[in-house]
């Protein structure tokens, strides 16, 4: 008999994560032949350029840590692409040729700050954003061959929405209200002066927001594509910022709708979720008519209309990899070597909860009966929602006979603003409210082990799993949190600027304002209450979870010899090097085995 192979004797939960995979290519708007993508296929992800008409492929980018920021100027010519240092998000811009070559700065004169957004101009003009925790919020001017100009500076966050066709306007998002879940909108000129303005939020006194989806792609169309949330959810309308008209698009689709514009103008590519699955129409909008673009059931994470027309897009389920598919017909972009073995798929569930029902999506091992070991996998964010989409983590513990139960609690998207919005003031509180009647139903249904229940979850979903294990100490035999915030004060002191904005809004005013509300949402309050295994890893450069706050809830638990384990490693929030990611994933697993009670046994804690 012949020896296995390497990837023969690859377990498939490590098959997901090794093999090869692409993002969808940005195509270059005056080159669309021109093409930049993100893959692993080196083991790290990283950029790659792409010329559509030879097939030629080659790296851009190549750092310890990885690069996935990229952008490619209009006429792709160039690869802009972002320089931070080993994952903590502060750094510089710079530029390669689309060819290869040099890397240079290529915004001389703006210092390392926190990327706020960017648009390339078709003269080479560049539009940046930035941001510091000394200046705040900064969006420059860099024209070739000229220091930067400065435009616009706020301590609120802001950032770059757009650059119009012709280079002549500029869409800036803003929260200079004070809420920063609820932007609002200006366009300027390149000189900073003002042309208009829109606030839905009424100067914060009402929960609305907007946001940029794209000027027309026409010279002197003044049009910009925004999207509201005037009808309590997310959905796109026309504005021209020259006449101050807004044009409703009438579109009668639940759940949350973004668009962006065909290349000629004469049309929007929608992409509609809703339930935790998405899929994609064309509007017209010379007629205001939508036409279904055919896509199978699952999740579109990602989709471009093309000059021909056709729609490349990324797609995905559960139980089936991603894929560059095109409404041409075929996959647009192969990655190379081993393909990931598929998963299962998603059930859906609906539970009674006390803001109204909530949606979780379950997987559990083919032909398996309950009850089996449950883990609670919980989404981070908060705004952010898990779907029918391939994801390598949940299936690697699918693989070891676990069911994966992922809960789409109040603060989630795709179920209306009221729903995301929900979690002000009691942050972190209302969120478990919502896991804990998933948790009951789990138990009462008979799927799930009440002995044998993982709480987990990376940076917001780590936070509430730390959280959960002091507020629901009887409810979860063990506890793996990744990047979380465990000591809210700390960590809003330490984190960057734009987070401290945020915590505001989640909270109704810092730590030193509204003391009682960051305590009971604080897990650093309620760590001696924790009783079961806590596994924990961190990043040490990460500037949203950062470091200090987690070493203080950890010095908690040791000081009583509570049973925890602490994995560092150097990166920032999260790891994009593939064997890390793998060595994480298996750290967790081995935790699992050795801490959680077997069938018929009780969990032992402190």
């Amino acid at each position: 008999m012949t020896e296995p192979t390497d990837t023969q004797a690859m377990p498939d939960w490590e098959k997901r994560f090794r093999a090869p995979r692409v993002s969808l290519p940005e195509w270059a708007w005056d080159a669309p032949s021109r093409a930049l993508f993100v893959s692993n296929a080196t083991g790290t992800y990283e950029l790659y350029a792409w010329d559509r008409e030879t097939g030629g492929q080659r790296q851009v980018t190549d750092r310890p840590n990885g690069t996935t920021d990229g952008v490619l100027s209009p006429d792709g010519e160039w690869i802009w692409w972002f320089s931070d240092t080993d994952g903590d998000e502060f750094g510089v811009w710079m530029r390669q040729p689309f060819a290869g070559g040099e890397d240079v700065p290529a915004a001389p004169g703006l210092a390392a700050s926190y990327p706020g957004g960017l648009a390339i101009g078709r003269d080479g003009t560049a539009v940046v954003g930035r941001s510091t925790d000394d200046e705040g919020s900064t969006i420059h001017v860099v024209r070739p061959g000229r220091p930067p100009e400065e435009i616009y500076r706020h301590r609120e966050s802001a950032g770059v929405g757009d650059l119009s066709h012709d280079g002549t306007l500029i869409a800036i998002e803003h929260t200079e209200h004070g809420d920063a879940m609820h932007a609002a909108l200006r366009v300027v000129r390149p000189d900073g002066a003002v042309v208009a303005e829109l606030d839905d939020s009424k100067g914060g006194t009402e929960a609305l927001g907007l946001g940029v989806l794209g000027f027309a792609p026409v010279d002197g169309d003044t049009r910009l594509l925004v999207g509201h949330q005037r009808r309590g959810r997310w959905e796109p309308m026309l504005w021209d910022v020259a006449t101050g008209t807004e044009t409703d698009l009438g579109l009668d689709l639940p759940g949350d709708v973004s668009a962006e514009w065909y290349p000629d103008g004469s049309g929007l590519l929608i992409v509609h979720s809703f339930e935790a699955r998405s899929e994609l129409w064309r509007y017209e909008i010379a007629t205001g008519r939508p036409v279904r673009v055919d896509t199978p059931a699952g999740s579109v994470s990602s989709a471009t209309a093309r000059p021909d027309g056709a729609v490349e897009y990324l797609w995905s389920s559960a139980e089936r990899p991603p894929v560059v598919r095109s409404t041409a017909g075929g996959v647009v972009l192969e990655p190379p070597g081993m393909k990931p073995p598929a998963s299962v798929p998603v059930e859906d569930v609906w539970v009674p909860g006390p803001g109204g029902r909530i949606h979780a999506l379950v997987q559990r091992p083919a032909g398996a009966r309950g009850p089996l070991p449950t883990v609670f996998e919980i989404h981070g964010g908060p705004t952010w929602h898990d779907s029918d989409a391939f994801a390598a983590a949940p299936a690697a513990w699918v693989d070891h006979g676990y069911a994966v139960v992922r809960v789409n609690y109040r603060g989630s998207t795709g179920y209306g603003r009221e729903w995301t919005d929900a979690l002000k003031h009691r942050v972190g509180l209302i969120e478990l409210e919502d896991i804990a009647a998933v948790r009951e139903w789990a138990v009462t249904s008979g799927l799930a082990d009440p002995s044998r229940l993982v709480l987990t979850g990376g940076s917001w979903g780590g936070y509430l799993t730390l959280l959960g294990l002091g507020t629901q100490p009887d409810a979860w035999a063990l506890g793996i949190a990744a990047v979380p915030v465990a000591d809210y004060v700390t960590a809003y002191h330490d984190e960057m600027e734009a987070l401290k904005a945020l915590d505001r809004t989640l909270f109704g005013g810092s730590p030193e304002e509204v003391p009682e509300r960051f305590e009971a949402s604080s897990p650093i309050t309620y760590v001696d209450r924790v009783r079961v295994p806590v596994y924990i890893s961190a990043g040490v450069n990460d500037p949203r979870c950062p470091i200090r706050q987690i070493d203080n809830y950890v010095d908690r638990l040791a000081a009583r010899d509570a049973v925890h384990e602490v994995y560092r490693y150097d990166a920032g929030h999260g790891s994009l090097v593939v064997e890390e990611r793998i060595k994480q994933v298996r750290l967790e697993l081995a935790f699992a085995a050795r801490h959680l009670p077997q069938p018929g046994t009780r969990a032992e804690g402190r």
